[in-house]
C-alpha cells in the first residue's frame, strides 16, 4: 500500500486466492474481446459471451458456467480419479520392475561367481588331464626307447659275435696250417652256423603311429566330462576286411549291404570307430549311373555299409579307409533284375485248390487221367509236394521263374488263385 503502484489495488491474504483466483481475473471472448465468457455452449463445449451465443452459437443449447461447472467437474474428477489409479498401478509397475532388476542383477552377480568357479574348476581340470596324458606320452616315449635301445644290443652283441667268428675264421683259413684247419673245422662250421641261424629283422623300425584324438572320450575329472586321448592303434587298410552274405550280389531297388572290419597294423581289432571310410558304388557301363551308399559307424571298429542299386548290371565297388583300398577293394557287384513275385497259389495240386474243375492248369505240367488239365496227388508230372502253380518252384520263398502265361492258362490260374 506504500506503493504508488499498488496503493489502489485489492489486496487479499495468499491462501485464499487459490479459491478466488478465477472469479477476481475475469476472462474475456477472443471473438469479441470486451465481452466476458460467462457461458458454455453445450454442443460445442466450449465457453462463450453474450455476442457468441447471437452470432456463431445460435439454436445452440448453453446455459452459465457457474450451473454447468458441478457437472462438468464432476466428469473431471472422476477421469482424475481414474487416472490416479492408473498411476499407482504404474508406480507399483515401475517398483516391481525396479525390483526385478535388482532381484536379475543379484542372480547375474551369483551366476557370474559360479560361471568363474566352473570355469576355473573346469580350467583345473583340463590342466590335470593334460599332466596326464603328458605322463602317459613320456612313458610310451621310455618304453619305445627301452625296447628300441634291447634291440640295438642284441643286434651289436650278434654283428660282434659275428665279426669275432668271419675274423677267427679268416685268420685259420690265410695262416692255419691245413691239419689245424681240419682239426678246428666242426667247431668253426658249427658257429658260422649257429650264427648264421640268429633271425633277426632286416627292417627294424617301430610302429611310431601313436596319434592324439581331441574327440575321444576320455572320463571324467573333477566331475567334469572330458575330451582327448592319446591312441596306440593305428588303422592299416591292407589289414582291413570286407564281411557279408551279399558282398557280390545284390537285387534291383532292394536294400542290402556288406560289413567292414577295420584292424590295426598287428591285425587286432580296432576296437573303436571314427576313421575315414570312403566307399563308392559305380555302374561300370553306365558311368553316370551312380549308387549312394549309407555308412554307419557302428563305434567298435566295424562300419556297416548299405545301398540301394536302382539300375541291374555289373558295379565297381570301392572301399577307402584312410584313402587306401581295403583288402579286397575293389570287388565287382553284380545287380539283378528285382525280385518277381509269384502269380500263382502255393498248393499241392491243382485237383484240390481249384475244387476239382478240368480247366485249372498248373505250371508243374501235371496231368490227371479223365480230362483234367492240372496236376493231382500221385499222377504223371505231380512233383510229390507243394509247389507254385506259376512256375512249379517247389520252394515257397523263391522268384517266380515262369514266363508270361497264354490267355487260357492265366485265365486258369486266376481263377486258381480266387479259389
Amino acid at each position: 500500500r506504500r506503493q504508488k503502484k499498488t496503493a489502489s489495488h485489492a489486496l487479499m491474504e495468499l491462501e485464499n486466492t487459490k479459491d478466488c483466483s478465477q472469479a477476481e481475473k475475469p476472462l474475456f471472448c477472443p471473438s469479441h474481446p470486451t465481452e466476458r465468457l460467462r457461458l458454455f455452449c453445450e454442443q460445442c463445449d466450449q465457453p462463450v459471451c453474450r455476442d457468441c451465443v447471437v452470432d456463431g452459437h445460435r439454436q445452440h443449447p448453453y446455459d452459465f458456467t457457474g450451473n454447468v461447472i458441478h457437472k462438468h467437474g464432476d466428469a473431471l474428477r472422476e477421469l482424475l480419479k481414474s487416472t490416479q489409479q492408473h498411476m499407482g498401478t504404474l508406480e507399483g509397475v515401475l517398483s516391481q520392475i525396479d525390483d526385478t532388476g535388482s532381484a536379475f542383477r543379484d542372480r547375474a552377480e551369483a551366476l557370474a561367481t559360479e560361471i568363474c568357479l566352473f570355469a576355473s574348476g573346469y580350467v583345473k581340470a583340463i590342466e590335470e588331464h593334460r599332466d596326464r596324458l603328458l605322463k602317459q606320452l613320456e612313458d610310451l616315449k621310455v618304453q619305445k626307447e627301452n625296447l628300441l635301445h634291447l634291440r640295438k644290443a642284441q643286434l651289436q652283441q650278434l654283428l660282434l659275435d659275428m665279426r669275432t667268428g668271419v675274423e677267427f675264421t679268416e685268420r685259420l683259413l690265410t695262416s692255419g696250417s691245413d691239419l689245424e684247419i681240419l682239426i678246428t673245422k666242426g667247431v668253426v662250421a658249427s658257429r658260422l652256423a649257429k650264427l648264421n641261424s640268429v633271425a633277426y629283422n632286416t627292417h627294424p623300425s617301430m610302429d611310431d603311429g601313436i596319434q592324439f584324438s581331441p574327440q575321444e572320450k576320455a572320463g571324467q575329472c573333477r566331475g567334469y566330462e572330458l575330451f582327448g586321448a592319446i591312441l596306440t592303434k593305428v588303422v592299416d587298410p591292407a589289414r582291413c576286411t570286407l564281411h557279408g552274405e551279399d558282398l557280390h550280389s545284390a537285387r534291383q531297388n532292394q536294400l542290402t549291404g556288406f560289413t567292414l572290419l577295420c584292424n590295426d597294423t598287428t591285425g587286432e581289432r580296432m576296437g573303436r570307430g571314427g576313421e575315414a571310410v570312403q566307399v563308392t558304388v559305380t555302374h561300370k557301363d553306365k558311368r553316370d549311373c551312380v549308387v549312394k551308399p549309407k555308412l554307419c559307424d557302428n563305434g567298435d571298429g566295424t562300419y556297416h555299409i548299405s545301398y540301394s542299386p536302382e539300375e541291374p548290371g555289373l558295379y565297381a565297388v570301392c572301399v577307402y579307409v584312410k584313402g587306401q583300398h581295403v583288402k579286397g577293394s575293389p570287388f565287382t557287384l553284380m545287380v539283378k533284375n528285382k525280385f518277381r513275385e509269384h502269380q500263382g497259389v502255393f498248393h499241392c495240386c491243382t485237383f484240390c485248390s481249384s475244387g476239382g474243375q478240368k480247366a485249372a492248369r498248373c505250371a508243374c505240367g501235371g496231368t490227371m487221367p479223365g480230362g483234367y488239365q492240372g496236376c493231382g496227388h500221385g499222377h504223371k508230372g505231380h512233383p510229390g509236394c507243394p509247389h507254385w502253380s506259376c512256375c512249379g518252384q517247389v520252394k515257397e520263398s523263391s522268384e517266380c521263374l515262369g514266363g508270361p502265361p497264354s490267355d487260357t492258362s492265366q485265365r486258369s490260374l486266376l481263377r486258381t488263385v480266387a479259389l
